[in-house]
Parts: C-alpha cells; structure tokens; sequence
C-alpha cells in the first residue's frame, strides 16, 4: 500500500529554516523530520512511498540519492576504482519523488501523482508531523467505515497553562500547566494522516485545489469522509518553537513517535 507525502510547500512560519532548505529535511536529532515519517509507517510494514516534491525539490532527491552510501559501511578502491559496500542497515523502501509544481496546491499536487498511485487506497500524509497513531488500526477502521476517505481527528497538544477563573472574584481555582489532551470541550482538529479511495481524485479539479478546502468539504457533506480518533501523541512542525520542543524530546530519549 502506498503513502504519499505532501513535500513541497515553502514553509514561511519556519523561515529560519526552510530559506535554506525544504520543510521535510529540516533535522530533528540528526535526521529529517521526513526520515522520522517514513519510519513510522515503515514500522508497520509499508514502505513505498510516492513524496510531491516542490519548493527546493531537488534537495529532497539529493538526500535520497546519496542515502545508501551514507548509511552503508564502505571500501573505496582507489588505485582500481572500485567501491565495495561492506555492510548497511538500510531500510526495505521504494521512494518515487515527483516534481508536482512549486506554486501547485496541497490537492493540486495529489493529482499530479494520481497516475503513480493506481486505481487502489493509499496513506496521505503531510511532511512536517509526527504522532505515535497506529497505521494498521487507522487501516483497519477506514475499512470499516466504508468511505471515501477518513482522517484522523486529534486534539492540539496545549501550548499555554490552563485553569478555571471563578466568575465573581477574578480568582484562579484550578490550575494545569500546558494539558496535553485538553477537555472535553477541546476540538479536534486535522492530524494529517489519511487513508483514501481513488474516488477522492474526482474532488479535485486543478493545481489551485487545496485538499483541505472543497474536496474535504464536499467529502463531508456527502457523508464520505470519516474521522479516526487518536488520543495519544501528535506534533506538527509549524515554528521554530515546534521544532526545539521536539529536538528535546528526541535527545530526552523518549520520543512518541519512535516506534522502530
């Protein structure tokens, strides 16, 4: 089953990084925050993956085409021009990178690959997020659901502390310093991890589409589209800030999403 990994937006909110280099190669602990992506899929055996590449594209195919050699151990034979791959722990993936456009939008460049995909579901994902969701269970409920295409529904991690203010004195009478789950009364946002039929190309119409505009909206209201609820970790990379909070889960050594 194949997952497609949006790559090619410009990344503006984490300009710091992305002047330099595409969003999905920004490092977290040493390794794109791309690598960590296809890792979690890759852990419960999906491993071919069809990346919308754009904005500095073409960083994103040099790291690929020199990833085996950098995760090999290597001989070179120079007096003989030889090279000898002595030993890797290379992952088992098929990577195709495709050129969808650098100004092209986020459904525009699901299009672009619809030919590469074939007429069978797929993951869709963006590249820039990670979460400890389980993709066999995600799978198995959209199955279930018998849709179009589901999401999965998370809660936004709480980025400020939370408490009760009682109405009559101004006074705090709970306090709780940046909940994780929220309430009940929290909303669920997009996760940005997909499972989606062919039908879902009949939604988009031009590069100018974005997902998560119309064809999202028009999936809804005809009852297509179907929301898997995961309450355990997620993270966007949006900010800087995104970006510190988890380079220091990484190094603490307890990362959610680490599952390989």
């Amino acid at each position: 089953m194949k997952t497609v990994i949006l790559a090619g937006g410009f990344g503006t909110r984490l300009s710091e990084e992305t002047g330099v280099r595409p969003k999905p190669l920004v490092e977290i602990g040493g390794k794109p925050i791309l690598w960590h992506i296809m890792k979690m899929y890759s852990s419960y055996g999906h491993n071919d993956f069809i990346i919308c590449c754009g904005y500095k594209g073409h960083m994103i195919k040099e790291f690929f085409s020199s990833y085996y050699l950098h995760s090999s151990d290597v001989i070179f034979d120079l007096k003989n021009n030889k090279t000898q791959i002595i030993n890797n722990s290379i992952e088992p993936w098929k990577v195709t990178l495709i050129d969808t456009g650098e100004n092209t939008m986020t459904g525009g460049r699901i299009k672009r690959v619809k030919d590469y995909i074939g007429n069978e579901p797929f993951f869709l994902t963006y590249g820039d997020g990670v979460s400890d969701v389980n993709f066999n269970d995600l799978l198995k409920f959209h199955k279930e659901q018998n849709n179009h295409a589901t999401l999965t529904a998370v809660q936004q991690p709480g980025r400020y502390g939370a408490f009760n203010l009682e109405q009559d004195n101004n006074k705090i009478s709970n306090f709780r310093e940046k909940p994780k789950g929220g309430t009940r009364e929290t909303a669920w946002i997009n996760g940005g991890f997909f499972v989606l039929e062919p039908e879902i190309f009949n939604y988009i119409e031009e590069d100018a589409t974005v997902w998560e505009r119309e064809p999202m909206e028009n999936l809804a209201k005809e009852n297509h589209l179907s929301a898997f609820r995961h309450e355990g970790y997620w993270q966007s990379m949006d900010s800087l800030r995104d970006k510190t909070v988890l380079e220091e889960i990484w190094q603490s050594g307890t990362s959610p999403w680490k599952n390989w």
